[in-house]
């Protein structure tokens, strides 16, 4: 193996090191906060008297207002920066969900659902185009799949955790439905503020990587960059090819 490439290979691990075990983190709090009313679910439609019908349609506005938002989210995250960005995702998400606490009537619960869905448009791709900034090609496959690897990961802590969660039923005159909204939403806001000291937005700016590591990777993605543009350059119809000349 020559020098270059023990950079290479120093760099993406040291990268990897940084990136993935966070990320990972970000990923089950936001898969928490999305389906613990499934959870909640056992003792909320009883004590709010919620017909299945109110309970459903509360469940499925969530990823209306995903929807909706999700391409203007990573229009915006590409403009200020992931860091900033991810950060707001995970602040207001956080806030929103801690506030399904409060759900008293199917209008507030649908409100606050739509809101969370809001919130939380654009995490996945803008995480994925996060990593897309920071591995070369050859990397990033394996970086996303790591990443990834935490939706099963949430599957299996988030059941038992909400489940110990809606056992605090009556603690301090709360709920248990009530716990595991406020217990599940405050992490997200605490990791919202930690990803503004955290995260970079770009290698150029990552002084935890040591100058021969940060000058190889920086290098690396620019060629790939302008590989990239010129291939999409040769590939343009000649009509497209004429008009930008």
């Amino acid at each position: 193996m020559t020098e270059h490439e023990m950079i290479g290979a120093a760099v993406i691990r040291r990268v990897t090191r940084r990136l993935i075990p966070f990320l990972f983190v970000l990923y089950i709090g936001s898969w928490l906060d999305r389906v613990n009313v499934g959870f909640a679910a056992l003792q909320m439609n009883s004590d709010l008297k919620f017909s299945a019908a109110a309970f459903g349609l509360g469940s499925g506005v969530f990823f209306l207002g995903y929807c909706l938002f999700e391409v203007p989210s990573n229009f915006i995250l590409h403009r200020v920066g992931a860091r900033l960005w991810i950060a707001r995702i995970m602040v207001s998400w956080g806030l929103i969900a801690s506030a399904m606490m409060f759900v008293r009537t199917p209008l507030i619960f649908y409100v606050l659902r739509f809101l969370l869905g809001v919130a939380e448009a654009g995490f996945f791709p803008g995480v994925i185009y996060y990593l897309s900034q920071w591995y070369p090609y050859a990397d990033r496959a394996r970086a996303i799949a790591g990443f990834m690897m935490a939706i099963p990961v949430a599957g299996l802590v988030g059941g038992p955790l909400s489940g110990a969660l809606l056992g605090l039923n009556g603690l301090c005159g709360l709920a248990g439905w009530q716990w595991l909204f406020l217990l599940e939403g405050l992490p997200s806001v605490l990791l919202g503020f930690v990803v503004l000291r955290y995260l970079t937005d770009r290698p150029e700016d990552a002084h935890w990587l040591p100058v021969p590591e940060r000058t190889w990777l920086v290098a690396r993605l620019e060629a790939e960059r302008q590989f990239a543009r010129a291939d999409c350059v040769r590939h343009l119809p000649r009509s497209a090819d004429r008009s930008l000349g």
